[in-house]
């Protein structure tokens, strides 16, 4: 199958690019600048120089040469819109493969560091993030267009952890740079769906070879309250776990990671597992504590006051 892959470059696009060439697939993928272009060449992806701003003309006509297309960018609101909206209008009618990379940030609630008892499986209804309105109007848009002469599907997975990942397990590391403790907000009961990076591209392959037109799957493998996270990065440390308030979260991790160790997102895979078969085969994110990567994020960059435990 001929693959083109938006986002090649990025953690998840370019894992999988990695997998499907690896499988035995033609795969292209999106180069903004030359030094990506040569980094994709070297890994056998061929590349295709242009963005999703001036030179978006170029990604439809890739788009249009390729069997399929996965669109796993990591772009702005408007790029985003702009891109899958041309996507659509360019592969309808022409019974190719359209597969969107979403997230479980779409379902998330803000629940402030407390546990929620509410877990969404694909065919859920549930209130959407406003700040991820504009993906969920994405998914709408891929979704709509399925049966209209194209093969469109949105994957959803929750927290991607791997090597190179910049998770919840990180930005816990990261708090102990930043506060002298591994930190989480209020009680740290909140729990975000997780999966392994490999499994999430076992999923893509499952939903290209044999996912249906207007397939919506979920991929999470496990979930873990921030409160255990941080208490497993304190012991690894040697340092004390502690809440932050809302307000101090920001100061350690900026308003929007501040927003997202403090939501709750779980969900179930259940379509995933039931129409395409799909089983995780990494279950426990807490495995990559200890990791020398995210040992030296805990290192400061400068010296920092504890916080007052």
């Amino acid at each position: 199958m001929d693959i083109f892959i938006i986002g090649a470059t990025g953690f998840v696009g370019g894992a999988l690019a990695r997998h499907l060439s690896a499988e035995g697939h033609s795969v292209t993928g999106l180069a903004r600048t030359g030094s990506a272009a040569a980094t994709l060449g070297s890994q056998g992806i061929t590349p295709v120089t242009g963005d999703l701003d001036e030179h978006r003309g170029a990604v439809m006509t890739a788009a249009r040469a390729a069997d399929a297309v996965v669109y796993a960018a990591q772009a702005g609101p408007e790029q985003e819109t702009a891109t899958v909206q041309d996507l659509v209008r360019a592969l309808t009618g022409t019974r190719k493969t359209l597969v969107l990379l979403s997230g479980t940030g779409v379902l998330a609630q803000r629940t402030g560091g407390a546990w929620s008892p509410d877990v969404f499986a694909e065919d859920d209804p549930f209130t959407p993030e406003p700040l991820a309105a504009y993906r969920k109007a994405a998914e709408d848009t891929v979704m709509a267009a399925a049966g209209d002469g194209l093969r469109s599907m949105v994957v959803r997975p929750g927290l991607i952890w791997g090597p190179g990942d910049h998770g919840h397990v990180s930005s816990v590391y990261r708090s102990v740079a930043a506060t002298g403790a591994a930190c989480y907000v209020g009680e740290g009961l909140n729990t975000y769906g997780h999966v392994h990076i490999d499994d999430v591209t076992r999923l893509f392959s499952l939903a290209l070879e044999q996912g249906r037109s207007g397939g919506l799957y979920h991929a999470v493998a496990g979930e873990v309250p921030n409160r255990w996270i941080a208490e497993r990065v304190a012991a690894d440390l040697g340092v004390e776990a502690h809440s932050l308030t809302p307000v101090e979260a920001t100061g350690v991790w900026g308003e929007f990671g501040a927003l997202i160790m403090s939501v709750s997102s779980r969900v179930r895979a259940v379509r995933a597992r039931r129409d395409l078969g799909w089983q995780p085969r990494h279950t426990d994110m807490l495995t990559v504590i200890g990791e020398e990567r995210l040992r030296r994020l805990a290192i400061p960059q400068t010296p920092v006051a504890p916080l007052s435990l």
